[in-house]
């Protein structure tokens, strides 16, 4: 345990609020170390846990956070829709995307939110100064984080955003959620087999599947083969933040690619949720992408 740790754990009291992240698995999460910095920074009486939640324990766990008077929590894989019939009001955001990362308790109920839009367009709006009207889009994935890279690119304002999965069943799931949603005709979802032609249109490629993530480092949604069709200067972009750069990014800039790994998105998905915990206008975002820098070696 170095000093910066000893010293964190010796700010603990009986006073102290509790924030946390529900996930399965959840070991790999940096979010504790982020979130804690920056608590730490502010001199606040708060601790932000990582809570390993099944999902067949979904409901007892979120329950027994009510009782012990958890004050919010962020949400990860494979919680961020199964959790929203547990809430007793979603923001508008989460609504339209159908997935929660943040929640917050608000008197006697639970009150959900997404952060992710807001953490992914950070990179992207802040890097690369672009009109994205005449750009392209090809997410890899049909989950929770999918739904909210779609939302973003709708936001930044793409000409063409194109959802691949390998789940046909599932894909058309993905489509028909979204039908009372005003994003419903700015899509299109496809099957894995139409890849290739896809990925030489894409100027951005975005990996929000799980493969590849810390302990599967040797994997990759693509191979190199199907990496050689994506055009040099294209931005990949993945989601996963450990390892640092996954072999989706590796193989990516083997292409020319500009890559962005999910780091940002964290610290900026993260300061958002905090700034609603607290109801603060500005949190220390410095600090919590230097905790995350600093873990990493970078």
């Amino acid at each position: 345990m170095n000093n910066q740790d000893h010293n964190f754990c010796q700010q603990i009291t009986g006073k102290s609020q509790l924030l946390g992240v529900i996930g399965h698995p959840i070991e790999h999460s940096l979010s504790p170390l982020m979130h804690n910095a920056a608590l730490s920074n502010l001199g606040l009486d708060y601790v932000y846990l990582p809570f390993p939640i099944a999902p067949e324990n979904l409901e007892i766990a979120i329950a027994g956070f009510a009782a012990m008077g958890v004050v919010g929590f962020s949400v990860t894989i494979p919680h961020k829709q199964t959790i929203i019939p547990l809430l007793s009001e979603i923001s508008p955001v989460a609504e339209a995307i159908g997935a929660v990362n943040t929640v917050t308790r608000q008197g006697d109920k639970w009150v959900g939110t997404n952060t992710d839009v807001e953490g992914f367009i950070a990179p992207l709006q802040t890097t690369y100064q672009q009109n994205w009207s005449q750009k392209k889009a090809v997410i890899l994935g049909n989950g929770g984080a999918a739904r909210a890279v779609v939302a973003g690119c709708i936001q930044l304002g793409f000409s063409e955003i194109h959802v691949v999965g390998r789940n046909i069943y599932k894909l058309k799931d993905f489509r028909q959620s979204w039908e009372n949603s005003p994003f419903i005709d700015k899509f299109q979802v496809h099957n894995w087999e139409e890849l290739p032609n896809l990925i030489s249109q894409a100027d951005l490629l975005v990996n929000s599947t799980p493969v590849g993530m810390y302990p599967h480092v040797d994997q990759s949604p693509l191979s190199a083969e199907e990496m050689e069709k994506l055009p040099a200067g294209a931005i990949a972009y993945d989601l996963i933040y450990i390892p640092k750069p996954t072999k989706f990014l590796h193989l990516a800039a083997q292409q020319g690619a500009v890559i962005i790994d999910g780091l940002e998105m964290l610290v900026q998905q993260g300061a958002a949720a905090l700034k609603i915990w607290l109801q603060r206008e500005e949190v220390p975002v410095a600090k919590m992408r230097q905790a995350l820098q600093n873990h990493l070696g970078i």
